[in-house]
């Protein structure tokens, strides 16, 4: 039987997935501080539960997860980013504080990105357990970013490229 004929918890991680893995992980601790910051500056009560549940129910649990298959694996993580204090929005001067179109645009960004790393990570993955764990990462941002794009239509905030709109004109 060769190396990597056995279960996939017990074959070693490639180089490729471990920086994949790493670079991720890195990420997701960036965007948790990032997005607390945001909150502040968030005055759309639906954006604001967008971003707590983007912090609580995708981010925490994909560091979590990412985390685990690291330590697991005996590779060090990488460092976190401090907690990011809660200010009140009033007190953001309106000419320094994004508006809340800016930040679902930086939000559809962030999710179009996690899309492409986690496709990027599945396909350079040789251990089905991690392809398959970033298939369901894919799949939560999928499922956050059409919600995403629904709130962005809904609130007018987004911004569509040239439309090609066919005339009937003959």
């Amino acid at each position: 039987m060769g190396i990597l004929s056995g279960n996939p918890k017990e074959e070693p991680m490639h180089y490729g997935e471990i920086f994949g893995v790493w670079s991720y992980l890195l990420t997701a601790k960036g965007l948790v501080a990032g997005y607390q910051t945001l909150l502040n500056h968030t005055g759309d009560e639906d954006l604001k539960r967008f971003i707590e549940d983007s912090i609580e129910n995708v981010l925490k649990p994909e560091i979590q997860e990412t985390e685990n298959l690291l330590k697991e694996n005996g590779i060090a993580l990488p460092p976190s980013p401090p907690e990011r204090p809660k200010a009140c929005w009033e007190n953001i001067p309106a000419g320094a504080r994004f508006t809340d179109p800016e930040i679902a645009a930086m939000l559809s960004k962030d999710i179009a990105a996690g899309l492409v790393a986690c496709s990027t990570i599945m396909g350079q993955c040789i251990r089905e357990d991690i392809a398959l764990m970033y298939g369901q990462f894919h799949m939560k941002k999928a499922q956050y970013g059409a919600t995403l794009l629904r709130m962005n239509k809904e609130k007018g905030w987004i911004v569509p490229p040239p439309l090609n709109v066919k005339s009937s004109d003959c």
